[in-house]
């Protein structure tokens, strides 16, 4: 039911964290939890405004991880991030400086490849995704990733594939990766043959449904295209990333992951808003299981999905 990605990565890390709890001594940050032992390639995404950390924390990355690609993140508009840090989307109104970054990180990570992803810009009235896709192509990134929004936008409207569509010609050699909206085969298949793009990427819409990227490459090969998964098989998925959370987390907190991560799974199926909040109030282990049970069984087929 999985499979089908090309190049899976990580949840942005923190640079200055992974070079802080490194010069402490300290366990790595929890999201380069299993990195080491992941089939590649993998990428590992990181972010900060500070040219040094980013440039320690890749060489790291590229020395003793030995991960495949290490990815730049621009793009992200959380307040936190492009907010009180000043790093992902709140960067992308200094292309230069941004050119400066990438060229000190390429250096750092050495024949590890570096990429970047960016959004269009910071706001409708200000959208420069020209200006630093050069920038970034100059300073020796390796490819491009360009989320179809501003960082204004969030993730209101719809992502604007024409948008990134005009960056295609400013770029000399590297790739040029579209990324918003995708949450369905047709939507891939649509953007690869109308968008002059040379892949994709999906976040949120990989998260309710993991198993759309087999689907994907399935038909890009012109395969078959295997059927939504049942209720049956989504169950055991889950029961599966169950299990592989406490080998990370203790108890309690693979309990509240959990929670989040079944919501996702249900997301729009028959019952599940009410039982969704049933799993918020589960007293316990137990109870939280039970409600699992109950609903799954109860919806023995889910409605397609296109």
């Amino acid at each position: 039911m999985l499979g089908g990605v090309d190049l899976i990565a990580t949840e942005m890390v923190s640079a200055r964290s992974f070079v802080e709890l490194d010069s402490r001594g300290r366990d790595y940050p929890s999201r380069l939890w299993g990195v080491k032992d992941e089939p590649r390639p993998i990428c590992v995404q990181i972010w900060d405004n500070d040219p040094h950390s980013l440039a320690v924390c890749a060489r790291r990355l590229a020395l003793d991880f030995k991960v495949t690609t290490i990815d730049l993140n621009f793009g992200c508009p959380a307040k936190q991030i492009a907010g009180r840090s000043a790093g992902g989307s709140f960067l992308l109104q200094y292309p230069d400086r941004i050119g400066d970054i990438v060229h000190e990180t390429v250096k750092a990570a050495g024949h590890v490849p570096v990429t970047v992803k960016i959004r269009l810009g910071r706001t409708r009235d200000t959208i420069n995704a020209v200006d630093v896709a050069q920038a970034v192509e100059n300073a020796g990134a390796a490819g491009l990733t360009v989320h179809g929004r501003t960082a204004a936008d969030m993730y209101s409207g719809q992502a604007d594939w024409e948008e990134i569509a005009r960056i295609k010609p400013h770029l000399k050699k590297i790739p040029l990766i579209g990324n918003g909206d995708i949450r369905t085969v047709d939507d891939a298949l649509f953007r690869l043959r109308n968008f002059p793009v040379d892949g994709i990427m999906i976040g949120r819409g990989g998260i309710d449904r993991p198993w759309l990227f087999r689907q994907i490459r399935q038909a890009l090969d012109g395969k078959p295209v295997d059927p939504e998964p049942t209720a049956k098989e989504i169950h055991e998925l889950i029961l599966k990333h169950y299990e592989l959370m406490k080998r990370q987390f203790d108890a309690k907190v693979v309990l509240i992951l959990l929670r989040k991560t079944v919501c996702h799974y249900t997301l729009g199926k028959p019952g599940a808003r009410k039982f969704r909040n049933d799993l918020c109030t589960a007293p316990n282990e137990a109870a939280f299981f039970r409600l699992l049970d109950d609903f799954f069984e109860a919806i023995p087929v889910f409605p397609k999905q296109g």
